[in-house]
């Protein structure tokens, strides 16, 4: 039997089986099909009488792209990779994530790229901290014969630059595995980055039999200059086709159409709803997804910026993607002129030589560089330490403005013809008595309406209501974290769904900071919204927060958990995401009968929940970070717990739970009779016994604050 191209067939990606029957029947059909020689090609050249004819070879590794991604630009850029890298190299990669792989699924005859973002300062991604767990055991399977590539997606503002990243290609080297070429570190603007080490990865495919293996450590943040070769000559994939769809590269222009205060007088906040109009749904968006939009800064700013540096407001600058600019424009929608990063502090320390800055600048001082850098913007380091360079030098030097992404806060079912966001407004005077403003939240606030303004939607498919219209619900979005849980309770009434829901909210005080206060009570009122549990920290002396609510709760909270009800958290994941990871804990051991290692065992929201590039509190921001830091200093700090959505009941999910504990758990229950019996079952608006259990979903990606 001869396939016809003379390929190793494999399953298609969409194929119904799990990742690892998948594997094994790929691996039942390479056996016969690898050993069957394709068919030749007519040669344009007669062979010589008497040479043995030479077929052409093929292909018998495995090409595998595992990608894990916190805001979507690995996972998007994993899958046009595998798109390209069909005809480019000719092989049929498998696309998968990291949640639905194990090292052990590697076999020694692959090649096996690994695309990731990092969470934070160094840790992995939502969908990738299951196979790193694995990967880095002591005891984890042996990699040799595997062949190996790694690109990293982060931020080089963050202590651990692309640490996940660099974590892969050493556990990989170190069990084993051989590179193809040496780790690439690619920073928010990646995509020239991203596209050159495909042309390398295609290029290392094609001649990785005649190379010299690749030593260890080495890694690329800038693709040098392709060296003279012998070789035959390989070319990089063409630009990834456009993909359906309004995207980052192209966004869709509309309208500001509604900018609504959800705070009230007194309050210490500035929140605001805005309204998008998407042209009879145009621009389309489930509940669960988020939404980018496209910033520019203030004048002020900009004028400050040009009044530091002396240049000319007129003066062409080329950025190097497209016709020269005006330095002005270029400053107001083109460069990041409000985040200090590592460049512009090397820069200002090299022109100035300030022994200051240099100091801040030592790897042993970086808490010391954190609390120096809070509240300022970069104008501010200007100021401090006047620097006179060319517009040439500083467009090299400040990073290009980037968006920022929003949970959205409707349902396209309830509004149609828009999208909502629910937004904080960055506004403080910083600790040098300059005013300063968030880049994003200020533009929305005051001058989005000026004209049109650029957006796209971030798919989160792991983000939404839950499918089954009788599925419980629990949802824990302090402050603007609520914003996601307002669309999915629009979503549901929307479809018609019964299952219960329950939503944890808290903010610092009832009279100004209850955000959508009439339609929650509403939702309440009807039925649809069962249980409203609020936590206003400032309207005691005992500051009280949603995890304090959930411990009250706990008795309620398990069982729900245990007629298969999703949990999902939003928010500040600094502290209030460790704090309700904690408290879930807590309620498993005392009301589930888990032991502390079994409950540690269960999904964590600090670590499930947040990312390096692009993070902030989902939505919006912590009260507790309300004052002070610019918006480059928060998202260091306010890393989103947003988007977790965990399937419970957790038990049969948790890896520990074997069904002696499940057995424990069920002896310890508050309750010991069946659904229908339970003293609390009117509490979930039905009766049910407890069925069969949902697969776990996968945590999902979060997204900034402004």
């Amino acid at each position: 039997m001869t396939p016809p191209d003379g390929r190793v067939p494999v399953l298609p990606p969409g194929a119904p089986f799990d990742p690892g029957h998948a594997l094994w029947v790929d691996g039942v059909l390479a056996g016969p099909f690898s050993r069957t020689a394709a068919p030749t090609a007519p040669s344009l050249v007669p062979a010589q009488s008497g040479a043995p004819a030479v077929e052409p070879t093929v292909p018998t590794r495995r090409l595998v792209i595992l990608w894990a991604s916190q805001t979507g630009n690995a996972e998007e850029f994993a899958a046009s990779a595998a798109t390209h890298l069909t005809p480019a190299a000719g092989r049929t990669p498998e696309l998968l994530a990291m949640a639905d792989a194990s090292p052990a699924q590697l076999t020694s005859e692959a090649d096996v790229l690994l695309v990731t973002s990092t969470f934070g300062d160094g840790d992995a991604p939502d969908n990738g901290a299951g196979f790193w767990q694995t990967l880095s055991d002591p005891d984890s399977a042996r990699l040799e014969g595997i062949r190996y590539a790694v690109l990293g997606f982060g931020d080089s503002n963050y202590d651990d630059f692309c640490g996940h990243g660099r974590r892969l290609d050493e556990r990989f080297d170190a069990l084993g595995a051989t590179r193809l070429l040496p780790r690439t570190d690619s920073e928010p603007d990646f995509e020239e980055t991203a596209e050159q080490w495909l042309g390398q990865v295609v290029t290392a495919l094609a001649t990785a039999d005649d190379r010299q293996p690749v030593p260890a450590g080495a890694v690329e943040t800038a693709v040098p200059e392709p060296a003279v070769t012998t070789t035959p000559a390989v070319t990089a994939p063409p630009p990834a086709p456009a993909p359906a769809g309004f995207t980052k590269a192209s966004p869709f222009s509309t309208l500001l159409v509604g900018n609504r205060l959800l705070s009230l007088p007194g309050s210490q906040k500035e929140v605001r709803q805005f309204a998008f109009d998407t042209r009879d749904g145009e621009l389309a968006y489930d509940a669960g997804d988020a939404l980018g939009v496209w910033p520019a800064n203030g004048a002020p700013l900009v004028a400050e910026w040009l009044a530091l540096t002396g240049l000319d407001p007129d003066g062409p600058v080329d950025l190097g993607d497209g016709a020269p600019l005006p330095l002005e424009e270029a400053l107001r929608t083109r460069l990041d002129i409000a985040r200090i990063t590592t460049d512009l502090l090397k820069f200002t320390a090299d022109r100035t030589g300030s022994h200051d800055l240099k100091r801040q600048l030592r790897t042993d001082n970086k808490d010391a560089l954190a609390k120096w850098s809070r509240g300022r913007q970069a104008a501010d380091v200007i100021a401090e330490f006047p620097v006179r360079a060319s517009s040439t030098e500083w467009t090299g030097v400040l990073k290009r403005l980037q968006p920022r992404l929003y949970s959205i806060a409707s349902s396209p079912l309830a509004h149609p013809g828009e999208v909502h966001l629910t937004v904080s407004v960055v506004r403080y005077t910083n600790n040098l008595g300059r005013d300063r403003k968030g880049v994003c939240s200020t533009y929305l606030a005051d001058h989005a309406d000026d004209g049109p303004v650029q957006v796209f939607i971030q798919r989160s498919p792991h983000f939404r209501p839950p499918a089954d219209p009788a599925t419980p619900m629990i949802m824990v979005g302090p402050g603007t974290g609520v914003a996601p849980f307002v669309g999915f309770l629009e979503d549901r009434q929307a479809r018609g769904h019964t299952g219960p829901n329950w939503l944890f909210f808290g903010e610092q005080r009832e009279a100004t900071d209850f955000y959508y206060r009439q339609d929650l009570e509403a939702y309440q009122a009807s039925g649809h919204l069962d249980r409203l549990d609020l936590a206003f920290s400032r309207d005691q002396r005992n500051k009280i927060y949603v995890q304090d609510r959930m411990r009250e709760h706990g008795p309620r909270l398990w069982q729900w958990l245990q007629d298969g009800a999703h949990f999902y958290v939003c928010g500040d994941a600094a502290r209030m995401a460790k704090d309700v990871d904690q408290a879930l804990k807590d309620i498993a051991t005392t009301h589930g009968g888990l032991s502390p290692d079994e409950a540690a065992a269960c999904p964590r929201t600090s670590a499930t929940s947040a990312t390096s590039t692009d993070s902030t509190a989902c939505g919006g921001r912590s009260g507790s970070r309300r004052r002070g830091p610019e918006e480059g200093s928060v998202e260091r700090t306010l890393l989103a717990a947003c988007n977790v959505t965990w399937p419970w009941p957790c038990m049969p999910v948790w890896p520990s739970c074997t069904p002696e504990s499940r057995a424990r758990a069920k002896q310890k229950r508050p309750w010991g009779r069946r659904a229908e019996e339970r003293p609390e079952a009117s509490s979930l608006g039905r009766s049910r016994a407890v069925g069969p259990l949902p697969r776990p979903m996968d945590p999902y990606r979060p997204y900034p604050s402004w």
